[in-house]
């Protein structure tokens, strides 16, 4: 041992240059710059020179700071903080703010107040509270941003037909009519064409679209207005950039401290939340980006704010508009390809570039297409789909005052506004809770939908006591929470009623969920997916009462809890296979043709010791009041899917699940293997064939999808049968798969002798994947076997089985139907879609992505 180790003076004196055991570093890390983040850079400066210049001039600051700020927010923002990917500048969701300080204080005072509201962001970043600003409801942030969008677009419309905006949304909507009985025909030309270009030229259509696509629409728009009005020589008020050498700079604040305080914190709150919001929105977007080229890691949203903070000291330093992220910027950033910090980077310092050298080519652009392009990035930020969210969740109220507050008193005061009304409605749903009793059939039902607190035991006391003693309750809770003093009030009237001979059942809005006691009853917590796992939410069986071994199992004790079963397959017990009879007696099996113990007709308490029954009386307890009304209106509309989904039979696919969807939404038909048979006398189909007519010539549904999936038994079978001749049923069914089989695998004993070949050689799988590029395949490997090999080509094959039936050929040819391929492997809990643009046709993983952002 002392061998091995030096003595204490030796290594004290020892000094490794690098670690041990381990190879000597190399020489200094050189910077790589990736093509990726060059093209991106690009994509992102031509978006953001345009929108740099209009929103500065939305501002009335001078134009030359929106281009500060893009250059800060690039290398600054970029090279500082925590989102690798956000793009930060000048942001229209601060144009409100920042030309509201212009005009009480001052340009100058301005770029102090911006000092101020990055000291302000660096303090928030220290204390690590950067995670606390997404706790503002989502319906106050886009109300906020809605009702800058209108503010902005109300303002530059002035400017789109030749005039000067006021300083507020109601000077302007009253000024505006003297405007329009005065414009400016020339300034309004520009800014028509280049609304029409900005709305146009994304919608391009065929190759040519796809080429031109790649061209920011913004900077399209810009120089198409500039290039038409300097050929055509119209006067108009154009871009003016003075010399850099008389740019006005940052200055003491001037004016009242409780102003400027008020000013700073507004601006604060603005720039830090806009900027948060996006480093979420563009984790998601990076995590949805299909096979990314290189990792990216999340954001750190406390370094964002630090880096935020940095780049709005550094912008007000230099004279800069305030910074913050900027989505659509960001959005480029991604979808160009991005893979690190440099792409924002390198954008800033094409700006800085741009500002420094093309000056004269700026000073040509017109202020009206500018103004154009400004108002409808204004009106983009009232998003119908960001409405649709909210009433969705039925908070459109905060939603519209938030925005009519930000549009008629400013954003601080709207945001504040917004958040009281936030505070009011989640108070009033806290209280509001309906407590209803009805009598059906002997039991009475004491129903409880929403939250239960304290404000709701009087209500609740004086609702429980309106059951009479020693009668069957039934307590149903329809909400998520319940305090301490609504849970003593239930404990004790349960107690208090079942003294007196009652029978109490209380129940929760999910399956199995009770509110009992333990040494009474084993509450059951189960997930809302179990009972797809073959498990049912049960209750343990109570002992029978003396002398009550002759009773049936089923049959309910004159005392007994209704809907509570005390056979052998009574709730709580997890085997319901127990072979016990009606007495209640082990081990005796059940007479042959007898009904099962539990299956009497006509008791409440009878079909709950069945599977199936356990099931329906799940769905009317809990999901049944919860889809009624939908239902209903299903009933009176009928139904109108949007799609044919042809899938297997197989009990695993759960085609609502792994879609998403819901009651009305998909026209399915299930069968063994998902085989579409080809229309003809020997070969068709009626079932199929007619669930196909209907779906296409009645319901009229825009896609059909035929879905394979892994372990198929259908394919399995295909692959061992004999075909010589088909006798059973099955067997001529399987004849449909035979042209899967032949378009797999046409030569099966040179596939066999492939297979036993690969299983001696170490690089079996690199031969399977370079063997099947041929084939229907799955993006990034080959299939595992034979019989994924085979599902695959069958999703291909049933898919030209489909287009040889006349209705679905015929809605094909008139562009009102499209089809789709699909493959769901069961054990991953992954769907991949087919792509037809390869050759053998390519089955690509749906990436993960949020669809309601």
């Amino acid at each position: 041992m002392s061998a091995c180790v030096p003595a204490r003076a030796d290594s004290a004196r020892t000094k490794h240059i690098h670690p041990p055991h381990s190879p000597p570093p190399g020489g200094p890390r050189r910077f790589r710059l990736a093509g990726a983040d060059v093209s991106a850079a690009i994509a992102v400066f031509l978006i953001a020179l345009p929108l740099s210049l209009g929103i500065a001039l939305a501002t009335g600051a001078p134009l030359q700071a929106g281009l500060v700020a893009a250059a800060v927010g690039g290398i600054v923002a970029g090279r500082i903080g925590g989102c690798p990917l956000q793009v930060s500048g000048p942001a229209a969701g601060l144009t409100v703010v920042t030309a509201d300080l212009i005009q009480h204080y001052g340009w100058r005072t301005t770029c102090a107040i911006t000092i101020l509201a990055g000291l302000a962001q660096l303090g928030l970043g220290c204390l690590r509270v950067a995670r606390s600003a997404l706790a503002v409801s989502p319906a106050i942030v886009h109300g906020m941003l809605a009702g800058i969008g209108v503010t902005i677009a109300v303002a530059q419309l002035h400017i789109v037909l030749g005039g000067t905006p006021q300083s507020s949304v109601p000077d302007n909507l009253v000024a505006l009519p003297a405007q329009l009985a005065n414009l400016h025909p020339a300034d309004l030309a520009v800014s028509v064409l280049t609304l029409t270009l900005l709305l146009l030229w994304p919608r391009v259509p065929g190759r040519a679209g796809a080429l031109l696509g790649k061209l920011p629409a913004a900077l399209i728009a810009v120089a198409g207005a500039t290039a038409v009005a300097s050929f055509t020589g119209l006067l108009l008020p154009k871009v003016d950039l003075p010399s850099w050498s008389s740019h006005a700079l940052a200055t003491l604040p001037d004016g009242p401290v409780l102003g400027l305080l008020a000013a700073v914190l507004t601006t604060t709150l603005v720039c830090s939340v806009q900027s948060l919001l996006g480093a979420v929105a563009v984790d998601k977007l990076v995590t949805a980006r299909p096979a990314p080229a290189g990792h990216v890691k999340r954001s750190n949203l406390d370094r964002e704010l630090l880096g935020q903070g940095a780049a709005n000291i550094v912008s007000g330093s230099l004279g800069g508009l305030p910074i913050a992220g900027v989505a659509v910027r960001s959005s480029a950033n991604v979808a160009a390809g991005a893979v690190s910090r440099n792409s924002t980077m390198l954008h800033g310092v094409l700006v800085v570039i741009a500002a420094l050298l093309m000056v004269p080519a700026l000073e040509l652009i017109p202020l009206a297409s500018l103004a154009a392009l400004v108002m409808a990035v204004g009106l983009k930020m009232v998003s119908l789909n960001h409405i649709r969210t909210v009433t969705r969740h039925r908070e459109v109220l905060v939603y519209a005052v938030t925005t009519f507050g930000v549009v008629f008193l400013g954003v601080l005061e709207g945001v504040a506004l917004g958040i009281a009304v936030a505070v009011g409605v989640a108070l009033h749903r806290l209280t509001r809770t309906r407590i209803t009793h009805d009598h059906v059939e002997g039991v009475h039902y004491v129903h409880v939908r929403g939250q239960l607190t304290f404000l709701a035991v009087p209500r609740l006391s004086r609702i429980l006591h309106q059951v009479p003693p020693g009668a069957d309750a039934a307590v149903e809770l329809d909400g998520s929470f319940m305090d301490h003093a609504a849970y003593e009030t239930l404990q004790d009237w349960q107690k208090t009623h079942t003294a007196q001979g009652g029978a109490v059942d209380i129940t929760g809005r999910r399956p199995g969920t009770r509110i009992s006691e333990p040494a009474e009853e084993d509450g059951c917590r189960c997930r809302p997916w179990t009972p797809w796992r073959n498990h049912q939410c049960e209750r343990p069986p109570k002992a029978p009462p003396p002398g009550a071994q002759g009773q049936a199992a089923t049959d309910a004790s004159p005392g007994g809890t209704p809907g509570t079963a005390t056979g052998p397959n009574a709730p709580g017990t997890r085997d319901t296979k127990d072979t016990r009879d009606t007495a209640g007696a082990p081990g005796a099996p059940t007479a042959p043709g007898a009904p099962h113990p539990t299956a009497t007709s006509g008791a409440a308490d009878g079909p709950m010791g069945h599977e199936l029954a356990r099931g329906i009386s799940a769905f009317h307890r809990n999901t049944g009041p919860l889809m009624r009304r939908e239902l209903a209106r299903l009933a009176r509309e009928g139904q109108q899917p949007s799609q044919l989904f042809l899938t297997c039979a197989d009990s695993r696919v759960v085609t609502s699940m792994i879609t998403s969807s819901g009651p009305g939404d998909l026209f399915v038909v299930r069968n063994v293997g998902n085989f579409v048979p080809p229309p003809g006398e020997e070969s068709g189909d009626d079932s199929v064939a007619a669930a196909i007519e209907y779906a296409v010539d009645v319901l009229k549904v825009r896609s059909i999808t035929v879905c394979g999936h892994s372990g198929c038994g259908a394919m399995q079978a295909l692959l061992g049968a004999e075909h010589g001749g088909a006798r059973t049923p099955l067997q001529r069914w399987l004849r449909h798969g035979l042209p899967s089989l032949e378009r797999a695998m046409p030569d099966l004993d040179a596939y066999a002798n492939e297979q036993k070949e690969e299983q001696g050689q170490e690089q079996g799988q690199e031969q399977v994947s370079e063997g099947s590029r041929s084939h229907p395949r799955l993006a990034g490997r080959g299939p595992v076997d034979a019989a994924e090999r085979l599902c695959l080509a069958n999703v291909v094959q049933q898919l030209e089985h489909l287009r040889a039936h006349e209705s679905v050929g015929r809605a094909l040819r008139a562009g009102d139907l499209e089809l789709h391929g699909m493959y769901f492997h069961v054990g991953e809990a992954q769907s991949y879609l087919l792509s037809e643009d390869t050759e053998g046709g390519v089955f690509a993983l749906v990436p993960s992505t949020d669809l309601t952002a």
